[in-house]
């Protein structure tokens, strides 16, 4: 330790005559440099001076070479008008610039003349007794002319067979001067006025020119407004400006020591007056020194660095040997993590890839099995369609795992953008009752919907995701629930945190097999899925939860997952979703005399939420908990005179349930009043049974005032409405109609030849895009309603082969419907297809009701 201390010290012993000798060369060299630099500004002060006089001899130059241009240019005029016959038609038509305001013509021996305002003139007011003269033509005394502008007027006689017969009198305006005056005076801290030397006027203030606003009328303003008060400085100034002479002299102005210059223009006749800060002419000397101490400045504390590193180099030297140990041992620690998180990874993706090979074989051996049975039983038309049937199922489930696959890989790699638009909660709600209630029928479970505290149902946002993470969670809980369970779905309205989102929590519940805590930690990370004798008998992909994760978060959610074996499971949604402004139409229940309503449910809850929502449309909701209740308070509006406009009833209620409930409140209201029943229940289990008491229809639980809306329109549609509705269905049909399928797939196109048959339609098929494109060509027009265009063929593809399409010569090229019907299925491939002049795209495999329907559309608006 000692031997390190004395080390320290001889080091610092033979630094020391170094540090010593730059010190005193830094102190000889800032004693040089303060000497240079008090120089320097001395120097570059007088400079300034001087500099200021050449500023202000060019600026009097310029302005009097205005002047004598102006006088120039008067003298031209008056030889014109002398060989004029009618000079006055001249003067009258002589249109005023920005120089020469006003030009007047007095004969000679006349007190009153004509100008080219149309007005008298007068010239005897205007003073000339100055004496002042441009080039021999007398100038006037500066006044303030009829546009309220400062003025002055030359005058030039007008001679006539060498007689003066007339005198030209021009009117110019000292704004004129600003244009050619210079924009900035010593970076528009200096200040400059022009005064007219007879009246002592200040006339003009240049504009960017100066710290201080035009305020000053006359000379003694100018010295009151600069604290000019000493009466000799003023004598020697009056002096100066009665002989023509220049002044300049030194003065304080609002508090800095400032130069006062009065300049001295055409012998006198106007001056150039203002001050300009000393600071402002010293400022160039002023900055060399700054920029040379700054200099200093930088020597100095290179020279505090260079000792400093100079003392803590070995310091440093030690402790980078330290933290490249500490980064070896880190990198090190990294390489054992990536290792191990390469193998994970490789398991991870080893078992999925087994798990898919096993769940893709799995409706391939069903698919290739039954079509060896089909092609066997051929002849027993009920097997065949058991067979089909049962293909059918394994292809879509094979279509489900491709898309589950395909989804996760557009969500890592970053191209899924969504879709926004507006959605009714109600439309997207019935959508997936629609899919989910079916399936848990099928495995005889209980599937309960309710929606409660949602005030907005018209929401903004990608309604198509939205469904995909709903159908997600409720399918997985119909697969992962036995048989007789039960499956809860809530929509709730949570406190909104703004009120231009409602705030809404989803949960799905289940009462079936539940998860480990194990499982709970990975189920969000793609390619894994729960493994026991039970949920192994449920195929799939391991990726929607995965999916499901990714899309929640990029809408801006969270998700949250519950969960115990044999007791089921609870996941959890919660999203913001914007509200639209608002675009319902106001009138909507007055205008469909909807103005009382009467609901019938023993669920208290369900009577209150339909009371709330209907709150804002100021219809008025009558609520009773029972149908013995609900036939009283329809008997006591009756009384009264006032029939409810709508019942809602229940169907299932203690007591006296709907169907009854029904067929009494029927026989007390009569047939007018529409009856619609509010039930969570399968409208087809009680269809023949709600016709018999009169009921007009069926609303789905939970309670949407949309969904209301629709069912109110829908009963008041008259016989014409329908008679249109068989009519658009008669445009939808393919019958008689012949399209161009451009096809390199042999089984595809045989495929495609037998659907369209079944629709009533032919086609011809094409084996790749040149083919398509000659086929095309040689047809005669209208030959082809449509052309349906794959995209991967030899020789021409498809994009290539519609551009070649629609860049023909022929009437039909740019209007005959061309359809994309590839498996390129991405957004990028639709954009692709759209932007080579196809009408639309249709994923591969062909579904035949969205083929139809996109088909007709396009004909019909080609039509």
């Amino acid at each position: 330790m000692e031997c390190k201390k004395e080390k320290k010290k001889d080091g610092i012993a033979k630094g020391m005559p170094l540090i010593l000798s730059i010190t005193l060369i830094f102190c000889i060299l800032g004693a040089f440099v303060f000497y240079v630099a008090g120089r320097i500004s001395r120097e570059m002060s007088q400079a300034a001076i001087d500099s200021l006089s050449e500023n202000l001899d060019l600026i009097r130059g310029t302005i009097e070479a205005i002047l004598d241009k102006e006088a120039e240019f008067q003298k031209l005029i008056a030889n014109e008008i002398e060989m004029m016959e009618h000079p006055e038609q001249f003067i009258e038509s002589y249109h005023g610039n920005n120089t020469m305001v006003k030009l007047s013509l007095v004969p000679e021996g006349e007190s009153e003349g004509i100008s080219n305002l149309g007005e008298p003139f007068y010239p005897e007011k205007l003073d000339f007794s100055a004496g002042k003269t441009v080039q021999g033509l007398p100038v006037s005394k500066s006044y303030i002319n009829h546009l309220g502008a400062w003025a002055y007027t030359m005058k030039c006689p007008v001679n006539r067979k060498n007689q003066q017969a007339a005198t030209l009198y021009v009117e110019y305006i000292y704004e004129s001067f600003d244009a050619a005056l210079p924009n900035r005076f010593y970076n528009s801290m200096a200040s400059l006025y022009i005064m007219d030397a007879e009246s002592e006027k200040l006339v003009l203030k240049p504009k960017g020119m100066g710290e201080r606003d035009a305020g000053h009328v006359d000379l003694g303003d100018f010295y009151r407004a600069n604290r000019i008060m000493e009466q000799d400085v003023r004598n020697e100034i009056t002096q100066s400006v009665k002989a023509g002479k220049n002044v300049m002299f030194y003065h304080d102005v609002q508090r800095k020591k400032s130069l006062i210059y009065m300049w001295s223009v055409n012998d006198g006749t106007i001056y150039l007056i203002g001050y300009v800060p000393v600071e402002a002419i010293q400022r160039e000397g002023s900055a060399v020194n700054q920029n040379i101490f700054i200099v200093v400045a930088v020597m100095l504390i290179a020279f505090l660095i260079c000792c400093a590193l100079y003392f803590f180099t070995e310091r440093q030297r030690i402790r980078a040997r330290r933290e490249r140990e500490k980064e070896r041992e880190l990198h090190n620690r990294q390489l054992a993590e990536a290792l191990q998180a390469a193998q994970v990874a490789s398991k991870s993706k080893t078992m999925f890839l087994s798990n898919m090979s096993h769940d893709i074989r799995t409706p391939m051996n069903a698919i290739l099995g039954f079509t060896t049975l089909l092609a066997k039983d051929a002849d027993h038309p009920e097997k065949v369609r058991e067979y089909t049937r049962k293909i059918t199922a394994s292809g879509q489930h094979l279509l489900s795992l491709i898309n589950d696959v395909l989804d996760v890989s557009k969500i890592e790699s970053g191209k899924v953008v969504l879709s926004i638009g507006e959605f009714t909660l109600s439309n997207m709600v019935a959508s997936v009752d629609a899919i989910i209630r079916p399936a848990a029928k099928a495995k005889s479970q209980n599937f309960e919907v309710s929606v409660t505290g949602i005030k907005n149902e018209r929401l903004v946002g990608d309604e198509t995701r939205i469904n995909q993470i709903l159908i997600n969670l409720l399918s997985n809980a119909v697969k992962y629930t036995q048989e007789g369970g039960t499956i809860w779905f809530r929509m709730i309205g949570l406190e909104q945190r703004s009120s231009q989102y409602e705030h809404i929590r989803v949960e799905v519940e289940d009462n079936g097999y539940g998860m480990t805590p194990e499982y709970l930690e990975t189920i969000f990370d793609a390619f894994t899925r729960a493994e026991n004798s039970t949920t192994n008998k449920v195929q799939g992909t391991g990726l929607g939860m995965a999916i499901t994760k990714n899309i929640v978060e990029l809408m801006g959610g969270t998700i949250h997952v519950t969960s115990e074996v044999e007791k089921g499971s609870l996941f959890a949604v919660e999203l913001e979703l914007r509200i639209p402004e608002e675009q319902v139409d106001k009138n909507f229940w007055k205008k469909h005399s909807v103005s009382r309503i009467l609901v019938v449910d023993d669920e208290e809850d369900i009577c209150k939420n339909v009371q709330i929502l209907m709150e804002d449309a100021g219809v008025s909701v009558d609520t009773a908990l029972s149908g013995e209740e609900g036939v009283r308070l329809v008997s006591g509006a009756k009384e009264e005179g006032r029939l409810y406009d709508v019942i809602l009833l229940d169907w299932k209620m203690p007591g006296m349930n709907g169907i009854e409930t029904a067929g009494r409140i029927r026989e007390v209201a009569g047939e007018h009043v529409p009856i619609l029943f509010l039930t969570a229940y399968d409208w087809e289990d009680l269809k023949e049974e709600a016709a018999q008491v009169g009921i007009d229809g069926f609303l789905a639980k939970p309670f949407f005032v949309t969904a209301l809306k629709e069912k109110i329109l829908e009963i008041h549609a008259d016989t014409k409405c329908r008679e249109e509705n068989r009519e658009c269905a008669k445009l939808n049909s393919l019958e008689g109609c012949r399209f161009l399928v451009a096809e390199d797939n042999e089984i595809n196109a045989e495929i495609l030849i037998q659907l369209l048959e079944l629709e009533g339609a032919g086609c011809e098929i094409a084996g790749d895009g040149q083919a398509a494109l000659e086929r095309f060509k040689d047809a005669a027009p209208g030959e082809f309603d449509a052309i349906l265009m794959d995209v991967q063929m030899p020789k021409m593809n498809g994009y290539e082969a519609t551009k070649a399409i629609r860049r023909l010569e022929r009437e039909d090229a740019l209007t005959v419907p061309i359809i994309a019907m590839t498996a390129n299925a991405f957004a990028e491939d639709v954009r692709e297809a759209l932007d080579a002049g196809m009408n639309a795209h249709i994923a591969k495999p062909v579904d035949m009701g969205l083929l139809k329907k996109t088909i007709t559309q396009y004909m019909q608006r080609k039509e």
